[in-house]
């Protein structure tokens, strides 16, 4: 017998909520201004400050990425099996540092080989320097035919290149031993491993990534009408939300083709600091956009409530809630308004 009152008061308490709510928004609980007030002592009695509309310089923000100037990726130049990896991922190295050896037993045997065949080729040359100096003797005398000395002569120079021979294949051999110790190229910071010792390495399959950390810049597409505007060494400031700093940067590339898709060019511009950015981080680029009118408040006179903003405004004597629509803030603590004012209307401090 008790359902049915309840199902007449909950709606009524719904609707008597519903009818406050409006009431409130409509600033029906909020005190008036005499009227007659004028602007002078309306601004010295509330705090009010008159919306003003001003040339401000414009700018885009430019979806953009950090990337790394100096970065490789490290490979063998040889097929062998890997013995050690020194780093993992995260790791400082410097360049020359060996980052990764190789089996080397058989590149060692090589060079034993071909130092032998040095030696061997310079013994023999030694006894045909020998037997050439005896050939030139005994035909200065008429004791030894032209024949016989052009041949001794023959097999002398012979000896010599294969001399020459054996020792550029034991550079080759040694340079080859060289390879087995895979060194940093830069200073930087290693980023992946992609190989485990036991792997073995193939030539021209990737090992390491390496980065510099100092090299880092920004790179952007920025459309055409924008990129067209600028110049190289011009001053461009970053964005970096995960960090929510805002980081000073100069131009340093313009690459100078659209893309044809986009209608976009690829803007590069080089930081000055590096504390906490990595590769791949994304980043905003404020491109410089020209100059226009437009209609501005200070940022502490709007309240943010959820997704909504709100300001209180002077209007015929009452102070009536504004809903506003915001663009782009700007560094001197004003911020675009869209819609939801006019100039010359009086925004108030936002209520405690």
């Amino acid at each position: 017998m008790q359902v049915a009152p309840r199902k007449i008061i909950l709606p009524v308490l719904a609707l008597v909520a519903l009818l406050l709510l409006v009431a409130w928004m409509s600033g029906a609980f909020t005190k008036k201004i005499p009227a007659g007030s004028d602007s002078a002592q309306l601004h010295e009695s509330t705090g009010a400050i008159a919306v003003q509309r001003r040339m401000q310089p414009l700018y885009e923000f430019v979806p953009a990425s950090i990337e790394a100037r100096q970065a490789t990726t490290i490979s063998s130049r040889i097929l062998a099996r890997i013995e050690k990896i020194h780093v993992r991922a995260g790791d400082e190295v410097s360049a020359g540092q060996v980052l990764i050896e190789l089996e080397q037993s058989d590149l060692q045997s090589r060079v034993a080989q071909a130092r032998a065949r040095v030696e061997s080729a310079q013994a023999r040359l030694k006894e045909a320097r020998q037997s050439l100096s005896r050939a030139a003797d005994l035909a200065r005398r008429g004791l030894l035919a032209q024949s016989d000395l052009d041949r001794a002569r023959a097999q002398h120079d012979a000896l010599a290149a294969e001399l020459a021979s054996a020792r550029q294949a034991l550079q080759e051999a040694q340079a080859t031993l060289g390879f087995a110790a895979v060194r940093a190229p830069i200073d930087g910071r290693i980023v992946d491993r992609f190989a485990e010792p036991g792997d073995t390495a193939q030539p021209g399959v990737q090992l390491l990534s390496l980065y510099n950390p100092l090299s880092l810049r920004v790179a952007a597409h920025v459309r055409e009408e924008l990129a067209v505007q600028l110049a190289l060494d011009q001053p461009i400031e970053v964005v970096v939300p995960a960090l929510d700093q805002t980081l000073a940067s100069e131009l340093e590339e313009l690459v100078p083709a659209a893309n044809p898709g986009s209608r976009s060019f690829l803007v590069k511009s080089r930081l000055r600091q590096f504390e906490g950015l990595l590769p791949g981080m994304y980043a905003r680029l404020r491109v410089p956009a020209g100059t226009g009118s437009l209609l501005l408040v200070p940022r502490d006179r709007v309240a943010s409530v959820g997704q909504l903003d709100i300001a209180w405004v002077v209007d015929d004597g009452a102070i009536e809630r504004r809903f506003l629509r915001l663009g782009k803030p700007y560094p001197d603590g004003m911020v675009e308004v869209i819609s939801g004012l006019r100039e010359g209307d009086l925004v108030l401090p936002v209520p405690p």
